[in-house]
């Protein structure tokens, strides 16, 4: 399988050839950054752990040069942290047990550019070889730019498949902008709850962001919880950990509507929501 760059790395942790581990894959996560897999898409790896019924893929997009670095990585190269990164997914993927983890190791730049075809090709290549039903995404009121572009770059690729391979399920995940403002009809609640050894586990790997000043590792797990603590006021917790997404699907169904639209929607119903509250108890 040959993909745009050169650097492109592919690990499939049982052996089994990649066109094989994509073939059984169920769950997919399109991710921009080396972690933001493991962060966003807990909720797949976890209904796929040691299935054999079920496989969970990660893809990466881009090469991970331009993370902040400090203590035993302050001196690292770029060259040296894209090393490290990917060396930190693989291991990932193995203590996961994925199916497959794929970095396309472009740089931030050639996503952001809608007019590259490089990604596009990648992604055509590998959504040609695998049918999953659920797909995380970046969800497209992120605020970090390569998310952002990620979502927008694998929205236009999975719009390209034909309609009867189309995933049933597509969820934009919260990771630079958690998605607790969305109102309660418009929240997809993904129980992450299982297995938190293995959830912490997970994002622990990524010794050189942590150690970078990134405590990403009790961020996440502490957004979790929270997720799960403050979702209802009136009643008693029904998850240890939740990740909220926003429902993407209706993007990929109808390639004509607008990714802008809908999304700016979102806030509107957030605006009426808050409007109603307030005009509700004022004097």
């Amino acid at each position: 399988m040959k993909f745009a760059s050169p650097a492109a790395d592919f690990f499939v942790p049982d052996g089994a050839p990649l066109a094989a581990a994509l073939a059984r894959t169920t769950h997919l996560c399109l991710a921009a950054h080396q972690d933001d897999i493991e962060i966003m898409a807990y909720h797949g790896i976890a209904a796929c752990h040691a299935r054999r019924d079920r496989g969970f893929t990660g893809v990466v997009l881009t090469d991970g040069s331009g993370s902040p670095r400090a203590g035993k990585f302050a001196s690292h190269s770029d060259e040296e942290m894209k090393a490290v990164r990917r060396a930190e997914q693989r291991r990932a993927a193995r203590i996961g047990r994925y199916a497959a983890v794929l970095q396309l190791a472009h740089p931030s730049a050639v996503v952001k550019n809608a007019k590259s075809a490089a990604v596009a090709s990648d992604l055509a290549t590998i959504l040609a070889l695998c049918t999953p039903h659920t797909v995380y995404l970046h969800n497209p009121a992120d605020k970090h730019d390569t998310h952002v572009a990620c979502v927008l770059r694998c929205i236009e690729a999975l719009r390209a498949l034909p309609k009867a391979k189309r995933p049933a399920a597509v969820y934009g995940c919260e990771v630079w902008r958690d998605l607790d403002w969305l109102v309660d009809a418009d929240k997809l609640e993904l129980d992450v709850s299982a297995n938190p050894k293995l959830a912490a586990k997970l994002v622990s790997v990524f010794e050189s962001q942590i150690a970078g000043g990134k405590r990403y590792d009790l961020a996440t797990a502490g957004r979790r919880l929270a997720n799960a603590t403050f979702h209802t006021s009136h009643a008693t917790d029904r998850a240890a950990a939740l990740t909220w997404a926003m429902d993407l699907t209706p993007l990929v169904r109808n390639v004509r509507l607008s990714v802008e639209k809908f999304t700016l929607a979102h806030i509107d119903r957030l605006r009426a929501d808050i409007a109603k509250r307030i005009r509700r108890f004022k004097s």
